[in-house]
């Protein structure tokens, strides 16, 4: 493979998600990090396919099927709980994800929309299942979502991959620009029906750094004074992928879908809880309809700024090798922290894969 673009490109254009990699490598690059890593099946791959508009779906989700009490998971599996913080978060030890039944998993879907981010330590068996059957299991808890941009598994277009191991000039290109990299967002919120669950498996990575850190967004809706909620309820976002697309056009970047471009609820109820949560982010959001673009950025920058430093509403989730994360996309935002890295070498390498299942229509409130 060559390079698609240059680093003089990426400045003069500005920088867009230091997390996604848009461009292919060189063909001595791609031999290196072949050989530097213990999963090569799971390196990026540019494969010039195009996905069409996800069609209109039915989608139950597997948490309603599940009793309160979790018995197959607390009793049957004995699984054991550690909560993070005590609103969100939680970390589940001696469970094996490779091994659970349906009904285990409709009470891990339960788990996940309760506590948000869900850790799931020493899942050697489930990485090594591959990639079909690792897709296979996310389909359970929804729809695949095919990543318009950047690498993906070859023949696996639901992998979403990341890999990073020196990319000294993609992240000084990045901070020339940028005065973090931190970009707090869902996951592919554009689409009709966005991803409900989403599962990120973590391959290789830095002894220390490279957290996730997410925040709960029923929480900070709860927060809000009833006057301002009573103001938000009825707004409508418009969700589109455009950016995105059009930046990875501009620097030579392979784009597998065209733009998409949704309107979704401010304020949308989720189907499991029924706790209200604040959908927006500072990534795919280009407006509220009704209102002027001042009007917009305002509302945007308060929702947003309120989200982000509310460290009581957050969870910051530290990797160990082989673990997996599920996370709620409905009642979350997230970033990833690119801290992993220095001047003179770039970045340690970091290898982690995304998998998004997709699920209901955003519910907006109604009374």
């Amino acid at each position: 493979m060559t390079l698609l673009s240059t680093t003089a490109d990426s400045e003069k254009l500005g920088s867009y998600d230091i997390n996604i990699p848009y461009l292919a490598v060189t063909a001595e690059e791609q031999a290196r990090i072949e050989g530097g890593t213990q999963y090569p099946l799971y390196l990026p791959s540019w494969d010039p396919v195009w996905f069409k508009p996800m069609p209109p779906f039915e989608f139950s989700d597997p948490a309603l099927r599940a009793g309160a009490s979790k018995a197959t998971l607390l009793r049957e599996l004995n699984a054991k709980l550690i909560d993070m913080t005590p609103r969100m978060g939680t970390i589940v030890e001696g469970l094996d994800l490779s091994a659970l039944d349906n009904a285990a998993k409709d009470e891990l879907a339960l788990l996940v929309s309760e506590r948000k981010v869900v850790a799931f330590r020493a899942q050697g068996n489930f990485l090594d299942m591959g990639p079909t059957a690792q897709q296979q299991w996310m389909n359970y808890f929804g729809k695949p979502n095919y990543q318009p941009v950047s690498g993906s598994i070859k023949d696996h277009p639901g992998f979403h991959i990341i890999h990073r191991d020196g990319n000294k000039e993609e992240l000084t290109s990045f901070f020339s620009q940028k005065t973090t990299s931190c970009l707090w967002h869902q996951d592919v919120s554009y689409e009709r029906q966005p991803p409900g669950y989403v599962m990120l498996g973590l391959l290789e990575g830095p002894e220390v750094g490279g957290d996730t850190v997410f925040a709960a967004t029923d929480e900070a809706y709860r927060r809000l004074s009833p006057s301002f909620r009573a103001m938000i309820n009825p707004v409508k976002a418009i969700h589109s992928s455009a950016n995105m697309i059009n930046h990875t056009k501009a620097l030579g970047g392979l784009v597998r879908k065209g733009a998409v471009q949704s309107v979704h609820p401010l304020v949308r109820v989720h189907p499991v809880t029924g706790e209200r949560c604040i959908f927006i982010n500072g990534e795919f959001i280009t407006g509220f309809q009704g209102f002027k673009q001042a009007e917009s950025k305002a509302l945007s920058d308060f929702l947003l700024n309120h989200i982000i430093t509310g460290h009581d509403f957050q969870v910051r989730v530290h990797w160990q090798p082989k673990t997996i994360v599920i996370f709620d996309n409905r009642s979350t935002l997230h970033s990833a922290i690119v801290d992993y890295f220095d001047e003179e070498n770039g970045a340690k390498a970091r290898h982690i894969f995304r998998l998004a299942a997709m699920a209901e229509v955003p519910v907006p409130v109604t009374e």
